[in-house]
């Protein structure tokens, strides 16, 4: 897959996004899917990748706030994807198995990022108003608001931050969360209702150091 395809992808509407992933997760056609790409049938698992592209790169972006950081974590993550299929047991498991696989290279690189340059997760923090996680047509929150809940998101530790990302961003149930952190449920809340505490203290303080 190109650049070029994975920004096409990036553009697509978010609520169309939703309706497709939603009733591509529950049909007949999508375990077909996932059980066809098991026998070994590429085309069919790489329909399973076009139907979840646009959502892989999104969380790799927003993950890693680096262009080329997420491109090649949807590739990777599509290569590992291929080589481990047979071990999916429940198809209809297919969607929160491969942002497991996306997540946990995330979480790889970032580790990674940290032991090379301690300081660059600090200056990618600055991202082009384009490339804030929340769409531009949410007008009930203005581009600065916008802006300083990236922020203060990027200083949750990692596990909150993304249950904060699946939860807000992707529209995605504590069960979903459940499975694709591999953690139970009430740890998920637990995690969940500690990270906005931490959120609404950083905005909090933001305001009054700027107030």
């Amino acid at each position: 897959m190109g650049r070029r395809e994975y920004h096409e992808a990036a553009s697509i509407q978010r609520d169309h996004e939703m309706l497709e992933s939603h009733e591509g997760l529950d049909s007949p056609r999508m375990k077909d899917l996932v059980l066809a790409a098991q026998r070994g049938d590429d085309q069919a698992f790489y329909e399973l990748i076009d139907q979840h592209k646009s959502r892989l790169y999104r969380i790799a972006w927003t993950s890693l706030r680096h262009e080329q950081d997420a491109l090649e974590a949807v590739q990777e993550t599509v290569c590992r994807a291929y080589v481990n299929m047979k071990k999916l047991k429940n198809p209809a498991f297919f969607a929160t198995w491969l942002v497991r696989i996306l997540l946990n290279h995330c979480i790889d690189e970032l580790k990674r990022r940290a032991k090379q340059s301690p300081h660059r997760s600090h200056q990618m923090k600055n991202v082009p108003e384009e490339r804030v996680m929340f769409r531009q047509s949410d007008v009930s929150i203005s581009v600065e608001d916008r802006l300083e809940l990236e922020q203060a998101i990027d200083e949750l530790g990692e596990p909150e931050k993304q249950i904060i990302l699946l939860k807000y961003y992707e529209d995605m149930t504590i069960t979903d969360i459940s499975d694709v952190l591999a953690c139970p449920p009430g740890t998920i809340k637990t995690r969940l209702h500690r990270a906005l505490n931490k959120l609404r203290d950083m905005m909090g303080k933001g305001r009054e150091t700027h107030g």
